[in-house]
């Protein structure tokens, strides 16, 4: 009996002290975590809140953030360096809290491994490191090449959508967007390799197909100057290398560029103020007759922008060029109605509706003060005028005359001429007694022609 009491003595003595140890264990786990505790890859088994909260801050001190591109490292940077600031210690404690501390035995046998990710980003570094990254990668992007916007082209006479050029290029912005996402992450790295600029209008862009169709339907309607009295057609292939797509505006356009050195081509071609004027005449049969009073010169900006907001209206175009001058650049310079000088036989003629109204001999300048020829036209009549000016040798002269009609701005006019002999008149005369300038007309004649002409007439002079 004694022995029974003993063995029951000694085992409830053991139970009490295997019952004292676990129990003081169970208090040590209380304050430290089970023995296989790992925290984001680091064991922090049977440390206090403090030891692991230190370990874990030491280990994150020297966490570092990859930049690839494709299989290589581009950038290695110190995670604390683009301002992330892990705060652990909240969590842990939870952690620390949340043990069943009297199943310390049984968490032996097993694991925990946990991820903490709760962090503190620090604006101001971060930007500030990214914006030296940003710096590096516009270097780099500086041999790389840029993408390119799909768009509408010319080619062998036609329009096509030339597709969209994806490029080399980094997307900066994209680039410090993954950055701060892998951050709150708990990612380590990214991939630049495919964070690249993408153009903005793509190939099968709907407003790029659409704008083909505008453009196509541009080329199909006729665009037509009436210069001289004549019809010019712009060939249709010249129109189709003007046209272009506004990106930003996603719209069909015209080269303004292409458009005005087509309109200065027109003005160096066709300008009366620069170009001689081919002119049928009475005696000397076509004749050609430099630019004179009568004239016009095509305005090219805002002719330019004009073409350019009429072909776009997409209704065809039928117009004269805007000018500046003295004519208009629709008809003909030289119509039914004119005055023609013909200095080389010393004769006028006045045609009235396509008929010959007069024609008289006249005096014109002489060999010092020769009459220049030129496309003219009467811009004034005056009656019982005084002609002023300067001799051949300095002297002043006032002559008055009863029909007094300026052609150009000179001082050169049609006007009567008492002074001459009535049978001076054509021939050699004006060698000797030719005028200052003017053609000097018989009175009678000057009379019938001043009371039978319009302001306006033109008066050629060759």
């Amino acid at each position: 009996m004694k022995l029974k009491k003993w063995v029951f003595l000694l085992f409830t003595i053991l139970l009490l002290i295997i019952a004292g140890l676990y129990t003081k264990q169970a208090h040590f786990y209380g304050t430290h975590f089970y023995p296989k505790t790992v925290i984001n890859d680091v064991p922090i088994g049977n440390m206090t809140l403090p030891e692991a909260t230190k370990r874990l801050d030491e280990t994150h001190a020297d966490d570092i953030f990859s930049i690839n591109n494709g299989e290589e490292t581009w950038q290695e940077i110190n995670s604390r360096q683009l301002g992330l600031e892990h705060d652990i210690k909240p969590s842990l404690e939870k952690k620390l809290n949340k043990q069943k501390k009297f199943l310390w035995l049984i968490q032996r046998f097993f694991k925990t491994d946990v991820e903490i990710t709760d962090f503190n980003l620090d604006e101001e570094k971060f930007n500030r490191t990214t914006d030296g990254l940003k710096e590096a990668l516009a270097v780099l992007n500086q041999d790389q090449t840029a993408p390119q916007d799909a768009t509408i082209i010319e080619k062998d006479g036609k329009l096509i959508i030339q597709p969209e050029v994806i490029g080399e290029t980094y997307d900066l912005e994209k680039v410090v967007a993954e950055i701060k996402t892998a951050l709150s992450s708990n990612k380590t790295s990214i991939n630049i390799e495919k964070m690249l600029v993408q153009p903005k209008i793509k190939s099968d862009d709907s407003s790029l197909k659409k704008a083909l169709e505008e453009g196509e339907k541009l080329t199909k309607e006729p665009v037509v100057y009436q210069i001289n009295g004549k019809d010019i057609e712009i060939p249709k292939a010249t129109i189709v290398s003007w046209i272009s797509f506004n990106n930003e505006e996603e719209k069909v356009t015209l080269d303004y560029e292409k458009v005005y050195g087509y309109v200065q081509e027109l003005g160096a071609q066709y300008d009366t103020s620069v170009n001689p004027t081919t002119f049928k005449s009475t005696k000397r049969g076509e004749v050609s007759v430099p630019a004179g009073s009568l004239s016009w010169t095509i305005q090219t900006d805002a002719e330019t922008n004009a073409l350019i907001e009429d072909i776009l209206k997409g209704k065809g175009v039928k117009r004269s060029p805007i000018v500046n001058g003295s004519a208009s650049a629709s008809s003909s310079l030289v119509g039914q109605t004119y005055v023609e000088v013909d200095l080389q036989n010393q004769h006028m003629y006045f045609y009235k509706d396509g008929e010959l109204f007069l024609d008289t001999a006249v005096i014109t300048g002489k060999p010092t003060t020769k009459t220049p020829p030129g496309v003219n036209y009467l811009w004034k009549k005056e009656r019982d005028s005084v002609l002023k000016g300067t001799n051949d040798d300095g002297s002043k002269y006032a002559e008055p005359v009863s029909y007094w009609m300026p052609i150009d701005w000179t001082g050169v006019g049609l006007h009567d001429s008492p002074w001459q002999p009535a049978d001076a008149y054509g021939g050699n005369s004006w060698e000797s007694i030719g005028s200052h300038g003017c053609v000097n007309t018989p009175p009678a004649v000057a009379e019938k022609l001043y009371n039978n002409i319009e302001v306006g007439t033109p008066v050629i002079v060759f």
